[in-house]
């Protein structure tokens, strides 16, 4: 076998050669606050990895298969289970819809039982799916045991043995609690119906996962990554502990728990991510020192982020769902769910969920991501966000155990307030533009129209109980209530309000500011009107007038716009709202002839939308 190195022809460079050429290149600019970013998890990211940087992380050496499982739970492959859920009430509804995709492509369904009170309804909603073939996941019950006694009933009546048949219930008490703002009977008398269900269902259904932890729920309220694994952690912790002190062991109970994760747009750290959980569930596992090997292993159950979606531009919606898709695949997921790309404001369809399944079955079938197990390993980059990632959900873990843990966290109100926290911070960098939500806050479908395809009533606020609950909800719901807005002033008012766009002077100053403008008021759904460019201030103001606009951008450059304001603000001042496009070095001149607002690359977009919509929306 020829041993000779790739590209030994290129002379080895040391990482401080490298910093010498990329200090040359930023001109005297400081390496770290031009290039290091630091992350929303606490922990700085470099600019470049190299082999060195990797040369005291341990884990690397892990092979797959191996404690703490870092590198995945198999040793074959990288397959996973395509999964896909339907919370449909209707049971005729959501039946077609499962029976459909099992028979197309999703190798487990999950089904609403909601509205199933015996077996007779059960049969219907599971009717056409062949459970010998096919993973059945019971979601949204009133009552898990009836539930599952239901299942047994139709098992036996149908001659299905129930070692032929695997799935889960997505029985979570402390989810309900954080999600309604208490428990719907107490914590005490929860963990006593979990001990009666794993005494009832364990043996007669032996290959279904009784216990979940949704802590995709704590990601979609707005957690970032290292919040929602530590927590992950601590609502594991709350479970188990309890669980033992009943009498059942981690071995009962560890193998038949599933973790669910939200997988988010940032591609590689949620790669990382789920590494990390498996890392940090293997220790916290070995911790009750459990008799099996496999009892540290964790079924990690992955579903594409609900936050992140938009109504507006919804097709973009499945290119953020593709990414998170290779994400979680690529980290080693067990099982994944993709949402349907219209999830936010119409219930699922034929169409909708073929695209959905269809994104996994290309990435096994086509692309072959299930063949190679953690394709991440050995990236200096993947390794380190791994490592760090670990240690800062880590953290979080041990700083939510030392104010007395989960429950007494939720409780106290400190676990929902350190979640708000993290909402907070992210929907101002969504309202600045930090965070981009294409065709929501950037980069709009200007002619777009989305109010008539909204089938689903708006978000609800978190709902008043003994505690504070927690508030999923989707990023983009402020800037699109601002633009709804605008659809129903259209609606009854047969106009939109005008922005008019008065360009002048330097030519590629006067488009890009142009183009910024479009972009910031294209987000309520205004009529823009752009222009070529006017000789001068004075004709640009007229032609402003003269189209009725509602608003006047000033487009040109920095060293223009004092001649051009002068020109044109005394024309358009109490006529129209004048606004500057940029940052001017002294705001008061430009106030006083008459401007209003400024809009630059720093301004909070959706403060600035709400002002001009009170204003303009009377």
């Amino acid at each position: 076998m020829n041993k000779e190195k790739l590209f030994s022809e290129f002379p080895a460079i040391s990482t401080q050669e490298w910093m010498e050429a990329i200090e040359k290149d930023l001109k005297g600019a400081d390496f770290n606050r031009k290039l290091v970013w630091k992350t929303d998890e606490g922990f700085n990211v470099n600019p470049f990895y190299r082999a060195e940087d990797t040369e005291n992380l341990e884990l690397t050496a892990i092979e797959p298969g191996e404690f703490p499982y870092i590198r995945g739970n198999r040793t074959e492959n990288n397959d996973w289970e395509i999964r896909q859920d339907f919370r449909l009430d209707d049971i005729a509804a959501c039946n077609a819809l499962a029976a459909q995709a099992a028979e197309k492509g999703a190798e487990s369904v999950g089904v609403c039982t909601r509205n199933v009170e015996n077996l007779a309804q059960l049969e219907q909603l599971l009717e056409n799916i062949d459970l010998t073939h096919t993973g059945i996941h019971l979601l949204c019950s009133r009552s898990y045991e009836k539930t599952l006694q239901l299942l047994t009933e139709y098992l036996d009546k149908h001659h299905i043995k129930p070692e032929q048949v695997y799935g889960s219930i997505d029985f979570d008490p402390l989810n309900y609690a954080l999600l309604h703002g208490d428990y719907y009977q107490s914590l005490e008398a929860n963990i006593d119906e979990t001990v009666r269900i794993f005494g009832q269902y364990a043996g007669r259904l032996p290959k279904f996962r009784l216990l979940s932890i949704n802590a995709a729920t704590l990601h979609n309220a707005g957690a970032t990554n290292a919040v929602e694994l530590g927590m992950a952690l601590n609502w594991a912790l709350e479970y188990f502990s309890r669980l033992t002190d009943k009498g059942l062991s981690i071995d009962e109970i560890a193998p038949r728990t599933t973790l669910v994760l939200g997988i988010g747009s940032d591609y590689f750290m949620s790669i990382a991510k789920i590494r990390a959980a498996r890392l940090l569930w293997a220790h916290l596992i070995d911790g009750f020192k459990p008799r099996q090997e496999e009892s540290k292993t964790v079924f990690l159950h992955a579903v594409v982020s609900s936050w992140n979606k938009s109504i507006y531009d919804p097709y973009v919606n499945l290119l953020r769902s593709a990414t998170e898709t290779m994400s979680a695949a690529i980290g080693g997921a067990d099982s994944i769910h993709v949402s349907d790309f219209s999830e936010a404001f119409r219930p699922s369809d034929d169409f909708s969920a073929r695209i959905a399944r269809n994104q996994q079955i290309l990435l096994k079938e086509e692309s072959f991501f299930n063949r190679i197990i953690d394709p991440a390993a050995g990236s200096y980059y993947i390794e380190n966000l791994t490592a760090n990632l670990a240690d800062a959900a880590w953290k979080n873990f041990l700083s939510t155990e030392e104010k007395g843990g989960f429950a007494a966290g939720f409780e106290s109100g400190t676990l929902q307030e350190e979640i708000e926290k993290c909402a907070a911070k992210r929907n101002e960098d969504v309202a600045k533009r930090k965070i981009v939500l294409t065709g929501v806050n950037q980069f709009p479908n200007l002619n777009e129209k989305e109010a008539d395809q909204v089938k689903l009533s708006p978000d609800q606020p978190a709902p008043e109980g003994k505690y504070k609950a927690l508030r999923p909800y989707r990023g983009a719901q402020a800037f699109e209530e601002l633009r709804l807005q605008t659809e129903a002033y259209a609606a009854r008012s047969g106009k939109r309000p005008k922005v008019f766009l008065l360009t002048c002077g330097n030519l590629a100053m006067r488009k890009a500011r142009s183009g910024f403008a479009t972009n910031f008021f294209g987000c309520l759904g205004y009529e823009i009107v752009d222009n070529a460019g006017f000789e001068n201030g004075s004709e640009g103001a007229k032609a402003a007038l003269e189209s009725k606009a509602d608003i006047t951008v000033l487009c040109s450059s920095d060293e223009e716009y004092a001649g051009l304001a002068a020109e044109a603000c005394p024309v358009l001042k109490g006529k129209t709202h004048i606004v500057y496009a940029g940052a001017a070095a002294e705001e008061e001149p430009f106030r006083a002839l008459g401007v209003e607002c400024f809009i630059h690359v720093r301004s909070n977009v959706l403060e600035t939308l709400r002002h001009f919509q009170q204003t303009l929306l009377q």
